[in-house]
């Protein structure tokens, strides 16, 4: 896959990012929401002192985020594949009612 330089801004500097074909637009959403973050946070009364504070706490804040929505991503799945073994069970009643389960 061939790579691209996208320019982006992110904390008011400019960098330029190599990004594979056809990612440019994820990594400009990605640039964009560090930015909206980095400027909610810096509203708030206890805001990071430095750009690179702010950055550390952005950083922690979507590690954070990720995980809580790994866990309720595995929770879903969970509860999909209850659900799917029931169904199977159903059908599997309803195809020989001469089984028991």
């Amino acid at each position: 896959m061939s790579q691209h330089t996208v320019t982006i801004n992110v904390a008011n500097k400019r960098l330029k990012i190599a990004c594979p074909a056809g990612h440019e637009s994820a990594l400009l959403q990605a640039a964009s929401e560090i930015n909206r973050r980095l400027d909610h946070d810096s509203k708030k009364k206890h805001s990071a002192k430095t750009p690179e504070q702010a950055l550390v706490m952005m950083s922690l804040n979507l590690a954070d985020d990720l995980i809580k929505a790994r866990a309720e991503l595995e929770l879903e799945r969970e509860k999909m594949q209850s659900k799917i073994e029931l169904l199977q069970d159903t059908i599997e009643l309803a195809v020989n009612p001469t089984k028991t389960a």
